[in-house]
């Protein structure tokens, strides 16, 4: 039985580690992601030394408080440092130029969620430690696990070196577990200009049976249009984004957009409303089981719970973990 107080009973929470490490603590990165690291630092009682950024966007700007610097200037200025790094990206020179850095000086990634304030520390695997639990017993196959296992030790300790090992690309997922046919019934929920119709393709010989393509943005949608314009069989589809505080957008749940329309194979890019989409998909997740394709990193519970509700919806899907 997976126990995650016994996983975790070795470990130091990054919290931990980043305020009583006796080093000054060096952000990389601005933006949102920086933000809320260190509105996490103010929470955890963390204080911050300097923010830096790659040499090539280092202009003397400020953040917060903060003159942004370069590495060496702050190598300089304080010698032996620890590094939290603010930003996520798969651009590979990006990712070996982080490599390089953490060769050089500890480097940790406070994990901050894309949506919601919930940290993922102790408190959060008390809160939720049961749910937590009964989804590892929900995985299909090893590496399922292996990746949960990891994906876990890296929100609470915030270490590099747990990623790489449990790291497969796209084409394993979809040859080895997706599977799609020539025949398919998909639906793109957030299909931006029509990459992942692209994608989909791809892995089908560019044949299917019917896609339906959702996407809120409207400049991206009419570059959804353009993009899909010579396809046949494709339903393309936009809905208004409100601006205003306060206002309530009207919003249809993919039952009601497919109207019993069978699907086989839905991808979903909802930017964190992961949950809300597959309550909204009961009825096409019941009586027709299509593959599905979703992302389980916009907040921290997404790991266990969304793999919950689908089993509890249809307890007959296998889920992996990629």
């Amino acid at each position: 039985m997976f126990n995650i107080t016994e996983l975790l009973k070795n470990e130091i929470s990054v919290w931990e580690r980043l305020k009583n490490c006796g080093k000054p603590v060096v952000l990389y990165g601005m933006g949102d992601g920086a933000d809320k690291v260190l509105a996490a630092f103010d929470r955890y009682g963390i204080k911050a030394s300097a923010v830096i950024a790659s040499d090539d966007f280092v202009r003397g700007q400020k953040f917060h408080d903060f003159t942004v610097k370069k590495l060496s200037d702050v190598e300089t200025e304080f010698g032996d440092i620890i590094i939290a790094l603010c930003f996520a990206s798969q651009l590979p020179d990006v990712m070996e130029h982080i490599t390089k850095i953490s060769e050089k000086h500890e480097t940790l990634v406070p994990s901050v969620p894309v949506f919601g304030n919930k940290l993922f520390d102790d408190d959060f695997i008390t809160e939720n430690k049961e749910q937590i639990e009964s989804a590892y017993s929900l995985l299909a196959d090893d590496l399922s696990k292996k990746v949960y296992e990891n994906i876990l030790k890296f929100y609470y300790t915030g270490r590099i070196n747990l990623l790489p090992p449990v790291t497969t690309d796209k084409d394993e997922a979809f040859g080895n577990i997706l599977n799609l046919s020539e025949n398919e019934s998909y639906v793109d929920l957030g299909a931006y200009n029509g990459d992942t119709v692209d994608e989909f393709l791809h892995y089908t010989n560019g044949k299917y049976k019917f896609i339906t393509a959702l996407e809120p943005n409207a400049k991206n949608y009419n570059k959804l249009q353009a993009h899909c314009s010579e396809m046949k069989n494709l339903e393309g589809r936009n809905s208004a984004i409100v601006n205003e505080s306060n206002t309530k957008t009207p919003v249809a749940a993919v039952d009601t957009i497919l109207c019993g329309r069978a699907a086989t194979y839905v991808k979903a890019d909802v930017e964190g409303a992961d949950f809300e989409t597959i309550l909204g998909m009961k009825n096409t997740l019941k009586m027709f089981k299509p593959k599905l394709n979703f992302s389980a990193y916009h907040r921290f519970e997404d790991i266990f719970r969304l793999p919950l509700l689908i089993s509890g919806i249809n307890p007959e899907y296998k889920i992996y973990l990629r």
